[in-house]
């Protein structure tokens, strides 16, 4: 694990009531910037060991100063499943967290497929499989949080095309299945392991590099929800298969919650990693 640079403070940030009682460990993927930066912002600035993400070492040291008092960093190209089963096995040896953040994605403005060295749209490879690979083979922790999106509610569930090869392409669909499949891992996780607080949460339409600087929702609202899942106390984040935005509970795809729909998902996900969760 690399370690961060000497700590520096940072100003402190607004935290919701009950949001820090116990120091925990989190991993955050995708946090060299936007929403996983400012999670990771939050969260150090509340006392807890936070290490960070990026997909190459040289963003990871973007991270490391942008997050002064992060815990280390691990890189590792999420589009890559050889790739992201090395992440795991390097996450699993600095120890277990206590809750992990899959907030790693990209967005819709693919206007060509050019699949990934796996042959799978980069979109499914990076927003999906990569946090399946991850949950499968990381140590249990106690909270899984996946980002999703308010896109979710047109995405198609159906897992019979993960490659794209018999439909024309789409970027805002296949972005939008993703997300939607991202709330069927948390919730299909959240049935399988009762044991883990397993959540999704939509940030909103943010700005970010994708959602681009004119996005009228509240970005610090967005990490703050990831965050408070990670860690608090309050009973109403310690919950499991629940979807959130901005600190509240909100309604899905109506598909969400069809255990047959989470288990095609996860069959899929098997199939293509050689890995069960």
């Amino acid at each position: 694990m690399r370690l961060a640079a000497k700590w520096s403070p940072i100003p402190p940030l607004p935290l919701p009531l009950a949001f820090c009682v116990r120091m925990s460990r989190v991993f955050i993927t995708g946090s060299a910037d936007g929403l996983g930066r400012l999670a990771a912002q939050r969260l150090v600035a509340g006392g807890h060991e936070v290490v960070l993400h990026a997909r190459s070492d040289a963003r990871g040291r973007e991270a490391l100063a942008a997050v002064p008092g992060a815990a280390g960093m691990l890189a590792g190209d999420l589009a890559a499943i050889a790739e992201t089963r090395a992440l795991a096995e390097r996450a699993n040896a600095g120890g277990r967290f206590d809750a992990v953040i899959h907030n790693a994605g990209i967005g819709y403005r693919e206007a060509r497929l050019v699949p990934t060295e796996d042959g799978l749209p980069p979109v499914f490879a990076v927003n999906v499989l990569a946090p399946y690979l991850l949950t499968a083979l990381m140590d249990r922790p106690d909270r899984l949080v996946y980002l999703s999106s308010g896109l979710h509610r047109s995405g198609d569930p159906d897992v019979a095309d993960l490659h794209w090869r018999h439909r024309p392409w789409s970027g805002m669909q296949a972005y939008s299945d993703s997300k939607l499949f991202d709330v069927l891992l948390a919730f299909g996780v959240a049935r399988r392991w009762p044991a883990v607080r397993s959540n999704a949460v939509e940030p909103g339409w943010v700005a970010t590099k994708m959602g681009g600087p004119g996005a009228p929702d509240d970005l610090q609202a967005g990490a703050e929800t990831q965050a408070w899942l990670a860690v608090s106390e309050d009973p109403a984040a310690q919950v499991s298969g629940r979807c959130f935005y901005h600190l509240a509970q909100r309604e899905t795809h109506p598909g969400a919650r069809r255990a047959d729909l989470q288990d095609a998902l996860l069959d899929a996900c098997e199939g293509l990693t050689s890995v069960a969760i």
